[in-house]
């Protein structure tokens, strides 16, 4: 009886392995590496509350962020009068700096995810094609790309607005067409290392073209590098957005953004504490969350530490 209990039982084990799709086991994969890390998880909870204010901030402002009330300037956090509450305080125009961090958010996430997407796509092709074909080629896009990092980024950051005109999309421009260079270069080195693996030669030795030996199989293998740099770098890109903005080169007033809010409150440091340093916070732990859950992908996607693990 036992033994044919033992069989039944893991005939049924068996069977539920078996209607575990691939895109299911990976998925259980992903979440039972995510909850084994302490760093992970706090970074996804931050980056996941950052998201979600950004997508229903205007449903659950308590005011709206660009109404002013100058009858309560300067108030500090916790007043409240017939208008309603101001957890955070107000600034020298009486709008709610609560409500103005939570529409903050929505630039930060538009800005990092939306450059980092322009500066990952042209540095993953850019360094892919370079380290693919390389010789001559390598030569000559290489020298380009050590040619654009060494532009100053204020000057660059200068020109572009005096040319095109400062303003949101001006900001998202700069970020990705500055961006990219770091990509390239890592994705270079990686397709360097994989063209010479013995599969790249196999897949030749059966008749596969360049072109789709280079997308179908080396692609597919230096792209887990590429996300966890831009993980890294839309952390990277929300402080470069909020420092911008506060040295008055990034995005313009009515539109709100963290760094905005540090420029308007820093000559009143010193009265109204709480003007600069919400918004300061608020940057200080998106970054954290975004680096902290660019720290566990790039663990769950490098084959080496995982080996270790």
């Amino acid at each position: 009886m036992n033994t044919q209990t033992d069989i039944e039982s893991k005939s049924k084990s068996n069977v539920n392995v078996l209607e575990l799709t691939p895109q299911k086991r990976r998925s259980t994969k992903i979440l039972k590496s995510l909850l084994q890390s302490p760093v992970g998880i706090i970074g996804s909870v931050i980056v996941t509350i950052v998201i979600v204010l950004a997508i229903i901030g205007p449903a659950i402002s308590p005011h709206d962020p660009t109404d002013s009330n100058l009858r309560a300037r300067f108030q500090p956090p916790g007043y409240s009068d017939e208008t309603g509450n101001y957890i955070l305080g107000t600034d020298q125009l009486g709008r709610d700096i609560l409500s103005r961090i939570i529409a903050g958010s929505r630039v930060s996430v538009l800005v990092g995810i939306t450059s980092v997407l322009i500066a990952g796509t042209i540095g993953v092709i850019y360094g892919l094609i370079s380290g693919f074909f390389g010789g001559l080629i390598d030569t000559i896009m290489m020298r380009v790309a050590d040619g654009i990092l060494s532009i100053p980024f204020i000057i660059l950051v200068v020109a572009i607005s005096g040319v095109v005109g400062a303003g949101l999309a001006t900001l998202i421009l700069i970020l990705g067409l500055t961006g990219w260079v770091t990509y390239s270069r890592v994705v270079r080195a990686e397709v360097l290392k994989t063209r010479e693996m013995e599969y790249i030669t196999a897949a030749y030795a059966i008749g596969q073209n360049r072109w789709r030996v280079m997308i179908f199989h080396i692609l597919p293998n230096v792209i887990s590098s590429a996300i966890v740099l831009a993980a890294v770098q839309v952390g990277v890109t929300i402080l470069a957005e909020s420092s911008l903005s506060f040295l008055g080169l990034g995005v313009k007033s009515p539109i709100v953004t963290w760094g905005l809010m540090l420029a308007d409150g820093r000559q009143y440091i010193n009265s109204a504490w709480w003007m600069t340093t919400f918004p300061g916070i608020a940057i200080t732990i998106t970054v954290l969350g975004v680096v902290f859950l660019g720290d566990w992908m790039r663990d769950f996607l490098d084959p080496n530490v995982r080996g270790r693990g």
